[in-house]
């Protein structure tokens, strides 16, 4: 009976993702407030202190977890606000793209920008960004649908590279599942997927457009903490893969430079309003996942994962991570992704990084499927549910092949 009531929290917590935009009701907080029932729930059921206790250190456990995640989040997202209040990021897509271009160099420029800039921003910024371009030129309807799908694809695909680019590469990560210097390789096949897609959705694609200078207003300091912010992205990988030093502390330790510099730099009163970026950071994301994580941490705690495990390990694990990231375009990815990590799986380098690709590019296959399409599908007029299942049949050929050139170049190299 209880297991039967914290399983329903869970899916009820499922249906509350999904029929997001029927209730209008932020998934943020229905995960959160479901995930904190499912855990008093299991206190209040322990029957004993010494239940009491052993669930009291599994929620230790499962709350460190949390923390790791949610911090090395609120620091990305902390610089990333800072730039983007500060114009820089506009002002770089300016120097990027020319004043007059064809629409086909185009696809193929945003596709890229898309791509690259989702490796070292979180998938959020990384779209309202590259939406910002389609304002910018004068396009028509069609080929702003186009370009917002291509945007979608391009920046699932580009996160799966980085830890800095997409929360379930982070979370695999920092499960010891992969290193660096592996998920690098990952960039090759979202690379090629990406290219093939502009090219797919330029067949047709005639003329030019044009677009107007951006004002720069920025200065020397954020010049200066756009630095720290890839300096600190190196040194996170760096520092990881010579001394292990855990992601989260080296991106700690680049935010407080950041506030060092605002200090030195300015005002008293200045040095308050870098602090105050803080704020700005979609802490409606960071809860969000604490709620999900809060509910498989039960899942976990009561048994119920070892049935995933049971049905993931009934096919090739290189079959069922393919459809598990098709399952993550109806299904959120990082309640999927943490399911299979509590799970605990046997999987080789190669079907790990299988499944970081999958879980990271299979949400594009449905707008519903990622961030990226639900702001997507929120910012592009154009863009809706039914609009966008024209392009599904061009983004699964290209997760296709990306997921295939992943599992060759994985296995080519680890065996």
């Amino acid at each position: 009976m209880l297991h039967t009531f914290l399983i329903s929290l869970a899916v009820l917590a499922l249906l509350s993702i999904v029929l997001e935009e029927v209730t209008h009701i932020n998934k943020a907080k229905t995960t959160l407030f479901l995930g904190c029932i499912a855990w008093i729930t299991l206190f209040m059921a322990s029957g004993s202190p010494e239940n009491s206790k052993l669930v009291g250190e599994e929620l230790n456990e499962n709350l460190l977890e949390i923390a790791t995640l949610w911090l090395f989040l609120m620091s990305t997202m902390t610089f990333v606000a800072y730039l983007n209040a500060k114009g820089m990021i506009q002002v770089l897509v300016q120097k990027i793209f020319p004043q007059q271009v064809s629409v086909r160099m185009l696809m193929l420029q945003v596709g890229m920008f898309s791509l690259v800039l989702s490796t070292f921003c979180d998938n959020v910024t990384a779209t309202l960004v590259s939406l910002g371009l389609l304002t910018t030129f004068n396009l028509d309807n069609q080929m702003r649908r186009r370009m917002a799908v291509l945007i979608i694809f391009a920046v699932n695909s580009g996160g799966v590279a980085l830890i800095t680019g997409d929360v379930t590469t982070l979370m695999i990560f920092l499960a010891g599942k992969v290193h660096i210097s592996e998920l690098l390789i990952l960039f090759i096949p979202a690379g090629i997927s990406v290219t093939i897609l502009a090219i797919l959705f330029s067949l047709k694609a005639e003329g030019r457009v044009s677009t107007s200078p951006i004002e720069q207003n920025y200065n020397t300091v954020d010049i200066v903490i756009g630095l720290i912010f890839f300096i600190t992205i190196i040194l996170t990988m760096v520092l990881n893969v010579l001394f292990g030093i855990p992601p989260v502390l080296t991106f700690l330790f680049g935010l407080s430079v950041m506030f060092l510099v605002g200090r030195t730099s300015k005002s008293k009163t200045e040095e308050v309003q870098i602090l105050e970026y803080i704020r700005q950071v979609e802490f409606d994301t960071l809860l969000f996942f604490l709620g999900i994580l809060l509910l498989v941490g039960m899942l976990k705690e009561i048994g119920t994962l070892n049935l995933l495990t049971e049905v993931y390990s009934m096919y090739n694990p290189s079959i069922s991570n393919f459809f598990t990231g098709v399952g993550s375009a109806l299904l959120d990815n990082v309640p999927l992704t943490a399911a299979l990590l509590k799970a605990e799986p046997v999987l080789t380098t190669a079907q790990w990084l299988g499944l970081t690709y999958s879980v990271g590019v299979g949400g594009s296959l449905l707008i519903i499927g990622s961030a990226a399409g639900i702001i997507a599908m929120s910012k592009v007029e154009e863009l809706t549910f039914v609009s966008y299942l024209k392009y599904v049949p061009a983004l699964l050929l290209c997760y296709c092949i990306g997921y295939g050139l992943t599992l060759f170049l994985a296995n080519s190299i680890y065996g």
